[in-house]
């Protein structure tokens, strides 16, 4: 910062808008999501300057109609990589050395970007895309993915003014460097936000970016490469290929100057991962940073003092917005027995309320498909299962159907086993699985869900005594990383609850707080004496 210290305009959420029958907002996003949804569209990878096209294509289909195509994407061959690599390294000096203040504007103006004129477009890509509903589509594509931007300008500049104290005859001043290399993106079909804040948060601080979208979030992170494009974003900085990740990531891992790793995706994976970074690290040129945020199983749990509706509640919302499909869905919940049956028909009553699974165009729909075939096939697995099972009872729910799109009925299933294998399995589908447990066996059951599952992503407690709200956050600190009280274990909003877990659900390097930036950092301290010393004697030599 060679001409002034500046100050970032102040972060803020960005304001959730409606969708309500008549509004403006509906009608623009249902114009966009047709004009998407019929025409096709060709999207390239993006290498340095290049929109690169190798003939070698895959379909894009919404889930919720599987037929139908609305483009395709470009399969990368392994030259490809090893030139987008190459690419980055090409453009790191350059952009490293940008004033931070210009890469700053970049990515506020991307936030104005998606506000604006590029809302519904990154909306109605999402709904096709990811088969959401508009509200979470909104809250995600658009709100979250500009509260990353906005509020990680706003943390890169505290990062940047945290300096060291200097004594008499000294001054002492940290700079910030980027990794002495390229950071490689892997990002999840879930969350258009989490696509576009794993690459962009690398590259704000300066790195340079390889980024492997998932293959079935292509279309909505089309939609972020315009944008970061229109933002000003230099050819280079991020770079995006699509196709077999196992090849993609082995040539990003052999390179020497592979130096971090940022991944949302299965905990199988990012293990895998790990050990591969691991078995190459005499080729590195330093040691890599590995950031990740996996897996979950995450849990409700309902003292007898809880409101039953205020539980059913967050159950239904927990457990069944976006099919279930996100890290922090609520998948196992414990009920007490004096409350359980109210709680229970709480939950069948709203699910009855539902229109059936359907298409996000129909704004009517609660519930839209899974997000391909192979989700569907596993969880209809587990239904099937659990129908025959004695310790299982399906209680709401149960009916599937992939005739035109990837449709599951929300399921409830009741077991008397509290390590029936869908209370310890993550299924990330629209399936919640209920223990119900004896009242006073209250403590004993914190202790059951605490030592369940291998995860500790998020969690809640609703209860009315604050006694038993102390000891469940006491008891429970350790098994989720995003702890709610009163509340569903969803909906984190950045610069309010960052986001991640620890055991098998990630490195808890918090999104949307300024700990994530850290670890996209290597600090150097330089200490600058004005009056240096002629003569090596001490005062205690004499």
């Amino acid at each position: 910062m060679g001409k002034g210290f500046f100050q970032v305009p102040t972060a803020y959420n960005e304001p959730i808008k409606s969708y309500k029958p008549g509004s403006p907002e509906r009608e623009e996003v249902l114009i966009q999501y047709n004009s998407y949804f019929n025409n096709s569209v060709d999207i390239p990878m993006y290498i340095g300057s290049k929109e690169v096209r190798t003939g070698n294509t895959k379909p894009m289909s919404p889930p919720h109609d599987h037929q139908h195509i609305v483009g395709h994407y470009h399969l990368a061959e392994k030259k490809h990589v090893s030139e987008a690599i190459e690419n980055a390294l090409e453009s790191r000096e350059k952009w490293a050395n940008l004033p931070w203040e210009q890469r700053a504007a970049i990515f506020l103006k991307a936030a104005e970007l998606i506000a604006g004129p590029y809302r519904a477009k990154i909306n109605a890509a999402t709904m096709i895309a990811q088969s959401k509903t508009i509200h979470q589509a909104e809250i995600d594509a658009a709100c979250e993915l500009i509260d990353f931007l906005r509020f990680n300008v706003e943390y890169m500049s505290q990062i940047y003014a945290d300096q060291p104290d200097s004594s008499e005859g000294i001054w002492n001043r940290v700079e910030y460097r980027p990794l002495e290399g390229f950071v490689y993106a892997i990002t999840p079909f879930n969350f258009t936000a989490i696509a576009g804040n794993l690459s962009a948060s690398a590259a704000m601080m300066g790195n340079v970016v390889l980024w492997k979208p998932s293959d079935s979030q292509v279309y909505s992170a089309k939609v972020i490469v315009d944008i970061f494009k229109e933002a000003g974003v230099p050819d280079g900085v991020i770079n995006v290929v699509y196709g077999d990740p196992v090849m993609i990531t082995k040539v990003a891992l052999d390179s020497p100057d592979f130096a971090g790793l940022h991944y949302t995706g299965s905990t199988h994976v990012f293990k895998e991962l790990w050990k591969q970074i691991g078995n190459n690290i005499h080729t590195y040129k330093t040691y890599p940073r590995i950031v990740g945020e996996t897996g979950g199983k995450d849990f409700i749990i309902a003292h007898p003092t809880a409101n039953p509706k205020q539980v059913s509640t967050a159950i239904v919302r927990g457990a069944f917005e976006f099919q279930g499909q996100k890290c922090s869905a609520a998948s196992r919940v414990y009920l007490p027995k004096s409350i359980s049956n109210e709680i229970l028909e709480f939950v069948k009553a709203d699910l009855a309320s539902m229109n059936k699974p359907g298409s996000p165009e129909n704004m009517g729909n609660f519930i839209t498909a899974v997000i391909h075939e192979a989700s569907f096939d596993k969880l209809a697995k587990y239904i099937d299962q659990a129908k025959k099972d004695k310790k299982a009872t399906i209680f709401a729910g149960g009916n599937y159907d992939k005739t035109k799109g990837y449709f599951i009925e929300p399921t409830v299933i009741v077991t008397t086993d509290p390590k029936y294998t869908t209370m310890e399995t993550e299924l990330f589908g629209p399936v919640v699985t209920i223990y119900v447990y004896e009242d006073k066996e209250w403590s004993d059951t914190l202790k059951l869900v605490d030592s369940t599952s291998e995860y500790a992503l998020t969690g809640a407690v609703i209860s009315g005594d604050r006694y038993a709200i102390d000891e469940a956050t006491k008891a429970l600190q350790n098994c989720a990383g995003n702890f709610y009280i009163n509340d569903k274990p969803t909906g984190a909003v950045v610069g309010q609850q960052p986001f991640g877990g620890a055991r098998a659900s990630g490195t808890n390097d918090k999104a949307g707080s300024a700990q994530n930036l850290l670890r996209w950092v290597s600090p150097r301290l330089i200490k600058e004496t004005f009056v240096t010393p002629v003569n090596y004697k001490y005062p205690f030599l004499g």
